[in-house]
């Protein structure tokens, strides 16, 4: 028989925070009263109308009641409405989906839809999180699935066409030309949009990706038009749309609105900050003194006037920003005390400090242990020549602890941070720039306390005769006092330019925001959103589209703050590509990460099946107990829909998902034979958890620690402008006389320090509205009881780990949780407790690479 089934609608209207279209409210209660309202259908699950194409039976239209009666705020808040649907039980069956139509003039965000009274049930939910545009915007009915899961060869017929159907509008099959915003296209495109050759050579950046070349994971599809100048260059963004940010990612996949207004006020605030890049006194390059860069975190740094700010403006659109500074000059200038000089302002130059961060700092993902001494290369010698390490034994013997280099090598006692053979290919291209780098390795030996100390540095350039020739390398050892302790920091200096630009163009960039992307886009293609697979995924995807266009809009573009603040300069991207060739997927997992640099050795009867050879290793010690709880939660939950490998083979969805991933997104590595054959449970298992493991915690490795570490910039300088002095040399008689003043002109100067640091402060805050691990944005993300107990246990874990972590931190005997610098390890901390609030807490996971 007939029955009303009530139900509630929460959504959020579009609000006076959205500044594109101030009229929006007035113009949808207008629409309201001329009958212009919205509406919804149920979808049976179960009850196929054969008269509707064999699909599920659907109801009458119902309206959301009391729109014009409920106020809409200033501010992005959820509002609650009720609609009543006819619904004859006993003809219609179970509801598992609903069309809705906007018949409204603006967009609003739709978050959940639940049914009360339902016959046989508690309740049936629907969580939607997605914006829904009026119905003109769109050649299709926006469709939403009930929050149960199914496998495509589960799901029931009435369902079974909507679910394909909705894949192939997310696939914009047909759609040509720009996409709007109320698009929801998610295609393929290469890294075409960087360069802006219509200025000139000097802005003109390759096409990365598509080519062996130059490959590249893809990015996002926008559709603009090519370049004037260049046809395989993307157009980019000019005016209002540059001021405002708004570069095409399907309009779910952009920032919340609290979200977007916080990344915006920090923007404008780092922009007004790098408005200090030309400081007003005699000096103008570099600083003068250490005092002078802690003067940065002291307020005592004064503007200069708008007259003298004309020479920066084309790095960064004065039009946002010519507003916010006094003409007069008198704006001061505060950024936050990095957290590196917080307890003691000198402990960053020591060695024990310099060595602790390569396990527990910025970068802790590149050290390797050494298996053969002396470090040899991997350069084809046919091209360039011999570039086998120079270090000899007489260089370090004496720092041994009575141990010879073999004894030390037998012992698993020596370490390597190698950015040699990265770096040698470009370092003629680089220092044909601004830079003046070297191609550094630097070896350590483990001490019986767990720390390492550093036991020498080779600096390495190309023989000036041609590559051919091999290498030029000069090798410098520890001293403390004299010019010889001056000479030794700048060698550690140069270290960490090496470290500095490796990490943000690779450990940060490359192997974490640009290898997720095509995850992203290959999910929503194939992946409907009822599909389990989805459900455990889309956390984990959460703005990271939207990032990585702001990225390539601001940072990695031509001219952007990257190439301004990174040595590289207009090679940054480039260089990445090269690396991106031995990209490999299977070894993003930790355990097969610290395998493959021999940080640990196989041990089956260990957690992870392996043994650390480094014991208090922070990162890994964390990292391993993370990646553990991420896997065991992934094993629960994919065994409560896979019962055998065949089913895992004979989905459909997910072998066309990971076909695509690997033939489309990271199509130029197609060939490679490690990529899993996603034919058994173990493969889906393996896959996801390394996935989940890069966007969540391995992002949060190298993203969060970047203000606490590199806000300070002579602890983690990103330029050199000079070599190393000669003995004999203006230079050398400079540094005897005043090493600091030495050491300022060399690494990144004053201007280029504002802007990286005025950039870190954004990249490093954590948002108001951070979902971390463990969390869901909705209790109600799943109606399957096994896998919320099976995501209960993964939160317990997890809450599990952060005290585990914290009673580390707090062990006198761990001396690399702390250091000199009294700085503990918190970047793993899962934070899914929500103990930690948001900005510069360097605490938390969050579920995605999300800034």
């Amino acid at each position: 028989m007939a029955k009303t089934v009530t139900g509630k609608v929460v959504l959020v209207k579009k609000n006076l925070t959205d500044m594109t279209d101030p009229a929006a409210s007035l113009l949808d209660r207008v629409g309201e009263l001329l009958h212009h309202r919205v509406s919804l259908q149920l979808v049976s699950a179960n009850v196929v109308d054969f008269a509707n194409w064999k699909r599920g039976k659907l109801s009458m239209p119902a309206y959301l009641e009391d729109w014009v009666g409920t106020l809409t705020p200033i501010t992005a808040k959820e509002a609650a409405f009720s609609v009543r649907f006819e619904w004859d039980v006993e003809s219609m069956g179970v509801p598992g989906a609903f069309i809705i139509r906007n018949n409204h003039h603006s967009q609003f965000y739709l978050k959940n839809v639940t049914l009360y009274d339902y016959p046989g049930h508690s309740w049936i939910h629907f969580d939607c999180n997605s914006w829904v545009y009026p119905t003109d915007k769109y050649k299709y009915n926006r469709i939403f699935f009930a929050n149960k899961s199914y496998l495509p060869s589960e799901t029931p017929e009435a369902l079974r066409d909507y679910r394909k159907e909705e894949l192939e509008n997310l696939r914009g099959i047909g759609r040509t030309g720009e996409l709007k915003e109320w698009d929801r296209v998610y295609d393929y495109a290469f890294y075409n949009d960087l360069g802006m050759p219509e200025l000139g050579k000097k802005f003109a950046r390759p096409v990365l990706g598509g080519t062996a070349q130059y490959p590249y994971p893809r990015r996002g599809k926008t559709g603009r038009a090519p370049n004037r100048k260049d046809p395989n260059t993307e157009s980019r963004l000019g005016g209002l749309d540059m001021i405002l940010l708004n570069i095409y990612v399907p309009r779910d996949e952009r920032f919340s609105t609290v979200k977007f207004w916080d990344f915006l006020a920090y923007f404008l605030k780092a922009v007004s900050q790098t408005m200090g890049t030309v400081i007003d006194d005699h000096n103008i390059f570099h600083f003068d003194s250490i005092q002078d860069v802690f003067d940065m975190y002291e307020g005592h740094i004064k503007l200069p006037s708008n007259d003298s700010l004309k020479g920066i403006r084309d790095a960064i659109p004065w039009t946002l920003v010519k507003e916010l500074l006094r003409n007069d000059g008198e704006k001061l200038m505060k950024f936050p005390v990095p957290a590196v000089i917080k307890e003691d302002k000198n402990a960053w130059r020591t060695d024990a400090e310099f060595a602790r961060e390569t396990l527990a700092g910025l970068n802790p993902v590149i050290i390797n242990r050494l298996r053969e001494f002396p470090p040899t290369s991997k350069l084809d010698p046919e091209v360039y020549g011999n570039q086998h390490s120079s270090i000899r034994e007489d260089d370090i013997k004496h720092n041994l602890n009575g141990l010879s280099v073999k004894e030390a090598l037998d012992n698993n006692r020596l370490f390597i941070l190698d950015h040699h053979d990265a770096l040698m290919t470009y370092l003629r291209r680089v220092n044909s720039t601004s830079s003046r780098i070297y191609a550094t390795r630097t070896l350590f030996f483990l001490q019986d306390d767990g720390t390492l100390k550093p036991l020498a540095i080779e600096l390495s350039l190309p023989h000036p005769q041609g590559d051919k020739h091999g290498a030029v390398s000069k090798v410098f050892t520890p001293a403390e006092r004299g010019v010889e302790g001056s000479i030794w920091q700048l060698a550690k200096a140069y270290v960490g330019v090496n470290d500095s630009g490796y990490h943000q163009l690779i450990s940060h960039w490359l192997n974490t925001h640009a290898v997720v992307e095509p995850f992203v886009i290959a999910t929503n293609r194939r992946l409907s959103a009822i599909h389990p697979i989805y459900k455990l995924l889309h956390p984990h995807y959460r703005d990271t589209m939207n990032i990585n266009a702001l990225a390539r809009m601001l940072l990695i573009n031509a001219n952007g703050i990257v190439e301004l603040t990174v040595y590289p300069r207009n090679f940054a991207l480039e260089m990445s590509s090269a690396i991106y060739k031995g990209w490999n997927f299977t070894e993003q997992a930790l355990p097969a990460d610290l395998l493959k640099r021999g940080m640990a050795v196989k041990d089956p009867g260990s957690p992870n099946g392996i043994n650390l050879v480094v014991k208090d290793y922070p990162f890994a010690v964390d990292g391993l107990e993370i990646w553990s709880a991420i896997e065991t939660w992934v094993t629960e939950y994919c065994c409560c829909y896979y019962t055998s490998d065949q089913a895992v083979e004979k989905d459909e969805e997910l072998q066309s998902w990971w076909g695509e991933i690997r033939d489309e997104g990271h199509g130029d590595l197609k060939e490679q034979p490690w990529w899993p054959k996603m034919s058994t449970i173990h493969d889906l298992v393996q896959s996801c958890t390394t996935l989940i493991w890069i966007a969540s915690a391995l992002h949060a490795a190298v993203n969060f620690g970047q203000y606490p570490y590199a806000g300070f910039l002579p602890n983690r300088p990103t330029v050199s402008r000079r070599f190393m002095p000669e003995a004999g040399s203006k230079e050398y008689a400079e540094l005897e006389k005043n090493p600091d003043l030495a050491l300022l002109k060399t690494i990144t100067p004053q201007d280029q320090t504002m802007i990286g640091v005025s950039l870190i402060e954004i990249l490093s805050r954590h948002s108001a509205d951070e979902i971390y691990l463990g969390q869901r944005e909705s209790d109600e993300w799943t109606s399957d009881e096994k896998a919320l107990a099976a995501f209960k246990r993964f939160r317990e874990n997890l809450l599990d780990i952060e005290k585990k972590i914290e009673t580390r931190n707090n062990d006198p005997n761990l001396k690399n949780r702390n250091g000199p610098v009294k700085l503990p390890y918190t970047f793993l901390d899962p934070n899914t407790s929500g103990k930690s609030g948001e900005g510069l807490t360097g605490i938390g996971i969050p579920n995605s690479v999300s800034i």
